[in-house]
């Protein structure tokens, strides 16, 4: 290949030409602080803000109001966790998440156990990757006060049943979390069709900067209220200290705004490539195993197995097609997934499963292109796999014993 083509847009996705346009001059001349009252550039900045909160509650069908500006959903999901849990501490002390969800849930929970702050029920989910709504009711307790369940998984693409499941938090009285980040752009997310009280998002997942995200708080029916985790200055209705990144927000608002008009556009163009992907794929190889839900997913995401081959040496042997053997925040570890491993995808299998997302700027040819490489380096590496040879003449591989007999 002559060229890169980026297939990766679950880690990250470039940067849309018209966000960077609408932030250059808050890089430059509009440098003003938003906290900044006494002065024109301040007022220059928050207005750009507050412009910028309005996109953003557009694109959820919420109120500007209910928007906290973040770094990024790390930091979201902190806030929305460790929050919920210390500002309902005298109302009970249950968490419900699943076992697939992102590190920075996963994590924060761990902590809130480790600190004895919380007790934590973490649900399995199906082979397709979703929990039901009722394996959540049946783990909610009297002191339940908190369920968060991601509203698409980064890895495999499924989608949960959220609205069910927030409607069953409300008719409960149990605060429901979101961590929407690989959901919001790709697919519908309107707060108040899904029943979510608190949602997170990060731009660098629409086409928008690094380094910032937003927050959605319900302020009615129910109020939710978080006990804030950075304090200082009482920033962002006080649960988020700390001076405002003025080109980042402006940068996120305006992804926020061109998401809301050109959402149902882009994920028909990354569907329409993901299948066209997959078919090609499918229809060269076989042994190739799509791990998620087949329908119940992510319009740009393809988690694909291919049996008899490493997945770090299938990666290696397409250098330019930037693709995930996992979650960006895990791909240093040499460990399986632990999404696939809760999928029921044995560790093998793990190994060989490569992650494919398209994005906005994906084109046809690129998808052609990148299936070709595919294809060709994995038939390359099953001609020297002894394992695919004996699979290719009918053997079971799970009948062999591999290990020497010891002697008598």
């Amino acid at each position: 290949m002559s060229h890169h083509i980026y297939l990766d847009n679950n880690a990250t996705t470039p940067l849309d030409p018209r966000v960077l346009e609408a932030m250059m001059p808050y890089l430059q001349d509009r440098f003003g602080n938003a906290a900044s009252r006494s002065h024109s550039y301040g007022w220059d900045a928050e207005k750009a803000v507050e412009e910028a909160r309005q996109h953003i509650a557009e694109l959820l069908n919420c109120s500007p109001k209910e928007i906290v500006f973040t770094s990024g959903a790390t930091e979201g999901d902190n806030i929305a966790v460790k929050g919920a849990v210390e500002m309902l501490a005298k109302k009970g002390r249950h968490v419900i998440t699943a076992v697939t969800e992102h590190k920075a849930i996963l994590d924060t929970c761990k902590y809130l156990e480790a600190t004895g702050r919380a007790d934590v029920t973490y649900l399995d989910v199906d082979k397709t990757g979703r929990v039901s709504v009722e394996q959540v009711a049946a783990a909610i307790r009297e002191d339940t006060i908190l369920i968060t369940l991601m509203a698409a998984n980064n890895e495999v693409g499924t989608l949960h049943p959220i609205r069910e499941i927030g409607a069953l938090a409300h008719e409960r009285g149990i605060w429901f979390h979101s961590d929407a980040t690989q959901a919001i752009g790709k697919t519908p997310f309107d707060v108040q069709e899904l029943n979510v009280d608190i949602a997170c998002l990060s731009g660098h997942k629409l086409y928008g900067p690094k380094g910032v995200g937003a927050l959605y708080v319900r302020r009615r029916a129910p109020r939710v209220r978080l006990t804030p985790v950075i304090h200082g200055g009482g920033h962002e209705r006080g649960m988020r200290s700390g001076t405002l990144n003025v080109p980042g927000i402006v940068g996120l608002g305006e992804a926020c705004r061109l998401a809301h008009l050109e959402q149902q556009k882009d994920a028909a163009h990354c569907r329409e490539l993901r299948d066209r992907f997959e078919q090609r794929i499918l229809a060269a190889l076989d042994h190739v195993e799509l791990n998620g839900h087949p329908t119940e997913r992510l319009p740009n995401t393809s988690n694909l197995s291919f049996a008899y081959v490493e997945g770090e040496s299938l990666i290696m042997g397409i250098p330019a097609v930037a693709v995930s053997s996992g979650s960006a925040c895990t791909s240093a570890s040499l460990e399986p997934s632990y999404v696939l491993r809760a999928l029921g995808v044995g560790d093998d299998l793990a190994h060989s499963s490569i992650r494919f997302s398209t994005g906005r700027f994906t084109t046809e040819a690129e998808v052609d292109e990148a299936a070709d490489a595919v294809i060709q380096t994995v038939s390359r590496l099953r001609e020297m796999s002894p394992l695919y040879e004996l699979a290719q003449e009918g053997v079971d591989l799970s009948t062999i014993q591999w290990d020497a007999p010891e002697p008598h």
